[in-house]
């Protein structure tokens, strides 16, 4: 899994296209991208950008080498003095970018790509790939995470993902999403994140009964010693035989610094009661009663409501595939291309039937508005670069759809902070990725942000995304100018 050549992990589109713009446009030609999403997974509130490091990763290491070359000379759509110009391709371009584990809203840029049209375009694919996985992921393991309510919630899922590049880097972003840790000891050594896990019922079945198992792992990993109690008969021997063994290693004077239980069959609920008032009758007030078996942010809330003595989770297939959800639906389209005579960015928006599939124009940032006395997000702005704030001024925000809806914001009851950062400048990065455990962290504050009601499960608040007056304008004088050409 070390650095790889990704430059081929495209659709044949773009390729077909650069050659296009080789022969028959300006391939140097500079225009904008944006990366951005329509809908939150799942029906949530939120999305937690995830991929940038990956992405970073792609983008120095982008180029054809001769095998690429004789490849695509195969393929029979490629002329010779296209394939010699890919032989010096490299990217040139600027990249802006969200950070890793920040909340973000459906049609503001994640990412944005300023670069001749032929860098551009060859990007699209992969990044989109990199991105939708890892912030899918990151989000899910949010919504998980919301749901336990404290608890650690570990990510177990690497032998259900789909492939081995899902379950390292669906686990380094369940990690970014808020898991304590994860099974996936590749994960832990690429990225530095704790590696958790206990025993198998193999484990128990191997040995010639169900105690002898447990004296046995207690002996090897006492200050890890979490017992799988439900091979044959949880109440009835896995959980009086994980007392026994844990009263042998109180009463030896080992102490019992990590220890309990985990429950993986079975009603969850009523098991996890039972097995905490046996626990408690014997002393071991503080023993983790751990869970697994397909739980998911929906099962866990319930397990909560009826009152599961559980306070560590175990999340596998639901959390690395977002099973419920499956795609994070992630698009790139073209905002803007660069007038060479004036040096100005000539906005382009797409149009659609559905209003929803409509292209905000231009070249953006995003600046996020806050509360100042309580640090929760107001409103996301999307506006023009261009554009310059003050806090020391009333803001009037509208929401550009039902434009009667406003909000006015007095002068120093706000503050506002851009969220997209220069990643890459004229080809070179100059942005340095934090730990995994660095950007947690970084999630876990950005999470507080949010009000409770955009934190709900089910039909949660939703966190407005505005556009500036002036992008507004500037969008439907050129809806209106589609419009009219169209009629006439």
């Amino acid at each position: 899994m070390s650095t790889r050549n990704l430059t081929l992990l495209t659709d044949l589109y773009e390729l077909t296209m650069m050659q296009g713009y080789f022969k028959e446009k300006d391939a140097n030609e500079t225009v904008i991208f944006d990366a951005f999403y329509r809908d939150n997974p799942a029906g949530g509130g939120y999305a937690i950008c995830a991929g940038l490091d990956q992405v970073i990763e792609y983008i120095k290491n982008l180029h054809f080498d001769d095998e690429d070359i004789d490849y695509l000379r195969t393929v029979g759509l490629f002329d010779e003095d296209f394939l010699d110009y890919l032989r010096s391709f490299h990217f040139s371009g600027d990249i802006y970018a969200i950070p890793e584990g920040t909340v973000i809203f459906p049609r503001e840029p994640i990412v944005k790509v300023i670069a001749p049209i032929m860098e551009a375009q060859l990007i699209e694919t992969a990044l989109l790939n990199i991105v939708n996985h890892q912030s899918l992921i990151a989000t899910k393991a949010a919504r998980v995470v919301y749901a336990a309510q404290g608890d650690g919630v570990m990510e177990f899922g690497l032998r259900r993902a789909q492939g081995p590049d899902a379950g390292i880097y669906g686990a380094r972003a369940a990690m970014i999403g808020g898991c304590i840790g994860t099974s996936n000891v590749l994960c832990g050594q690429m990225f530095d994140v704790p590696v958790k896990g206990t025993h198998a019922h193999s484990w128990i079945m191997s040995f010639p009964d169900e105690l002898t198992a447990f004296r046995t792992y207690a002996r090897l990993y006492p200050s890890a010693c979490i017992l799988l109690v439900d091979t044959y008969d949880t109440l009835g021997s896995g959980i009086p035989n994980a007392i026994k063994v844990f009263k042998e290693m109180r009463e030896a004077g080992i102490p019992l610094t990590f220890y309990g239980i985990r429950l993986d069959s079975g009603d969850l609920a009523y098991l996890s009661k039972e097995a905490k008032k046996m626990l408690d009758a014997e002393g071991f007030t503080d023993a983790v009663i751990s869970a697994s078996n397909d739980l998911d942010e929906t099962l866990i809330s319930s397990l909560k409501l009826q009152g599961a003595a559980i306070n560590s989770w175990g999340v596998g297939t639901n959390l690395i595939t977002s099973k419920d959800c499956p795609s994070f639906g992630g698009v790139y389209k073209l905002a803007a291309i660069l007038d060479r005579e004036t040096g100005k960015f000539i906005p382009k928006i797409k149009l659609s039937e559905n209003a929803e599939k409509i292209t905000n124009p231009g070249n953006k940032t995003i600046r996020r508005i806050y509360n100042k006395k309580t640090g929760k997000i107001i409103a996301d702005l999307i506006c023009l670069v261009e554009e310059k704030y003050n806090t020391a001024n009333s803001l009037l925000l509208f929401d550009p759809k039902e434009t009667w809806k406003k909000t006015h914001l007095a002068p120093g009851s706000y503050t506002m902070r851009e969220l997209l950062v220069p990643v890459f400048q004229n080809g070179e990065c100059v942005y340095q990725t934090p730990r995994v455990m660095d950007i947690r962290e970084y999630c876990k504050q950005e999470m507080a942000t949010l009000w409770e009601e955009s934190l709900r499960l089910e039909y949660p608040h939703e966190v407005h995304v505005d556009l500036s007056n002036e992008l507004w304008h500037i969008k439907n004088q050129l809806l209106d100018s589609y419009n009219y050409k169209a009629q006439s």
